[in-house]
């Protein structure tokens, strides 16, 4: 066995099991390690170069941890103001028809300061996709309660644990958005295990193809960890996240070809 590793050439393209893609700047990542928002990147940038848009494709990246994608994502990328990535991508999606858009955004953007964009952006049926990293907390600024924190999960500012009498309930935005006819594709996947990263770039390649079709928004959830918000290792972040996380935000597709998936 040995003697047959030793004769292998990995400089010869058939002995090549995987490749960093181009897309991705070669630098080292600057996200926490053990945080999924690494995976995420690169399923996304491998899924934008296997389909050869790369010259036709434009991300926006707004505040919180999701900011950080324009310094590793080797595409023309856009900041947005806090929340406002989706009004962004309309604009430019309008203006340029024949370009794939996508926006990158964590929960405390998406579902907190930007609720509006993305609701009406959804209601209006606009051609984009977009991502949404959910790992239930406010991780850049400090590790603060956020609109998808689950109850009794302690965070920075809930430090006894999400009190739905005082501080509402844990918002399944997702959920909510499936329900609007201006969506075409919803799902919600992970990326902690290789399995279902590959899971998440399927999705994520639906999701950029459907916009060939002009059906409306496909929207990815990529339910997450922050083993540094959470105060955790990562292997027990992922523990915690399919113990609690999974039950409250269930895998799998929510809406497929603009039909709601019924759930058996």
């Amino acid at each position: 066995m040995e003697e047959a590793f030793a004769k292998l050439d990995i400089r010869k393209p058939e002995n090549i099991v995987y490749k960093r893609t181009d897309l991705l700047v070669d630098r080292p990542l600057s996200y926490c390690p053990g945080c999924g928002h690494g995976v995420a990147n690169r399923i996304l940038m491998e899924t934008i170069e296997e389909m050869g848009i790369q010259d036709k494709t434009i991300g926006i990246s707004p505040v919180g941890c999701s900011v950080l994608a324009y310094d590793f994502m080797n595409i023309d990328m856009l900041g947005a103001a806090h929340g406002r990535a989706p009004a962004l991508a309309t604009a430019i999606k309008r203006l340029w028809p024949d370009h794939f858009v996508f926006t990158y955004q964590g929960d405390g953007d998406l579902a907190a300061i930007g609720t509006a964009e993305t609701i009406h952006a959804c209601n209006r049926g606009e051609n984009i996709t977009i991502i949404f990293i959910n790992n239930a907390i406010y991780g850049m600024t400090g590790g603060q309660m956020a609109p998808t924190t689950l109850e009794g999960m302690r965070t920075a500012t809930c430090p006894y644990g999400r009190d739905v009498k005082i501080m509402g309930n844990p918002l399944k935005i997702t959920e909510l958005i499936s329900q609007l006819p201006g969506t075409y594709f919803v799902t919600r996947q992970s990326v902690h295990t290789p399995v279902n990263a590959r899971r998440a770039k399927k999705a994520i390649r639906m999701a950029m193809e459907n916009q060939k079709l002009n059906k409306g928004v496909s929207f990815v959830e990529i339910v997450s960890n922050c083993n540094s918000g959470w105060k955790m290792t990562p292997n027990q972040a992922n523990k915690w996240m399919e113990e609690n996380m999974f039950p409250f935000y269930p895998l799998g597709d929510l809406k497929v070809d603009g039909k709601l998936v019924e759930k058996k």
